[in-house]
């Protein structure tokens, strides 16, 4: 499995788990759109870092661009595909749903029949914590019903879950499929929480606070996202995996739905509090009501990560934020 297609190498995700590949001693195809949704710059310099390693090699292409897909999955015939590449962001969605419906459905059925006519040995995709949706029993577990997505983003993403599925059984691809909760750290997206919060309190900008303060989140460290998925390529799932695996598994199909998050609610005002120590500034809070679309909490269960895997995200989001700000002031020369 050390032939790996990478979907998304320019993006946040993408681009560290190439990089992690890499030191390893694996071959990295990486396919990326490099659209403008947020700073191309940022996502070229990505490019760049990875390109300096002679076992990375890349395309610039959409997910909508079957022929291209087909063209360099033919030439570089991966045994593994690792399926990052999305329209990204949840309150995107909101302005802009159809880039999410040719992105994320239509990209990512390409994505599945690449797989299907290269015979990968795994696939694994990125879904999200949004697909918990409106759910309020905590810690989200895989196998709770999850039929309440409240965005269009959100409900791509149980879409391409259920394709998966579909084509695990159909066509015997081991695929699995990991629910993010709320990554962060360095080369983040500047549309994300933490990019957003430290931009502006170092540019004397007001921050905008949902709900009043009152959301939680799981707040989940870059590294330990890449780290559990490389553990997870070397298991691909099997039809008949054991009964220890049926929190998350699928009963009639090579299929598992996994969460990957750090397993602790975080407030997000202890967040915020932690920002402005370290940059030892205040911010200015612009407290506002629920967006639309919005959830005031995710809190992943990954035990069933643990048994998979042996590993549970623990980074401290104290030390993930100083490595953040870390990088941002480095990068854009504070």
């Amino acid at each position: 499995m050390n032939k790996i297609l990478i979907t998304g190498t320019a993006g946040f995700i993408g681009f560290h788990l190439a990089k992690l590949l890499l030191k390893h001693g694996f071959q990295v195809y990486g396919y990326d759109g490099i659209t403008d949704y947020y700073d191309v710059k940022l996502k070229k310099n990505r490019h760049s870092i990875l390109s300096e390693n002679q076992n990375f090699y890349k395309t610039e292409g959409m997910l909508e661009d079957i022929d291209k897909l087909n063209s360099i999955s033919s030439e570089f015939k991966p045994s593994v595909i690792v399926h990052l590449a999305a329209q990204a962001g949840v309150r995107y969605s909101l302005d802009n749903p159809r880039s999410y419906i040719n992105s994320n459905i239509i990209g990512t059925f390409n994505v599945m029949e690449i797989a299907r006519k290269q015979k990968v040995k795994h696939l694994l995709m990125a879904s999200t914590s949004s697909v918990y949706g409106a759910n309020t029993n905590m810690p989200f577990r895989e196998n709770q019903k999850s039929d309440s997505q409240l965005t269009i983003y959100a409900a791509t993403k149980k879409s391409n879950e259920s394709m998966a599925h579909s084509y695990a059984y159909l066509w015997e691809i081991p695929i699995t499929v990991f629910r993010f909760f709320t990554v962060y750290g360095p080369w983040g997206r500047p549309d994300m929480a933490l990019f957003k919060f430290v931009n502006a309190i170092l540019n004397d900008k007001p921050i905008d606070i949902y709900n009043n303060g009152n959301m939680y989140r799981d707040f989940t460290y870059i590294d330990d996202i890449v780290n559990s998925i490389k553990s997870l390529i070397e298991k691909p799932p099997s039809v008949l995996d054991d009964n220890s695996q049926k929190n998350s598994h699928s009963a009639v199909a090579p299929f598992r739905l996994i969460n990957i998050g750090n397993s602790k609610k975080i407030k997000l005002l202890d967040f915020i509090d932690e920002i402005e120590i370290i940059l030892k500034k205040k911010a200015i809070r612009n407290y506002l009501p629920m967006q639309l679309g919005d959830v005031s909490s995710t809190w992943a269960d990954v035990s069933a990560l643990k048994k998979l895997i042996n590993f549970t995200p623990s980074t401290d989001f104290k030390d993930g934020v100083k490595n953040f700000i870390k990088w941002y002031k480095e990068y854009y020369n504070v």
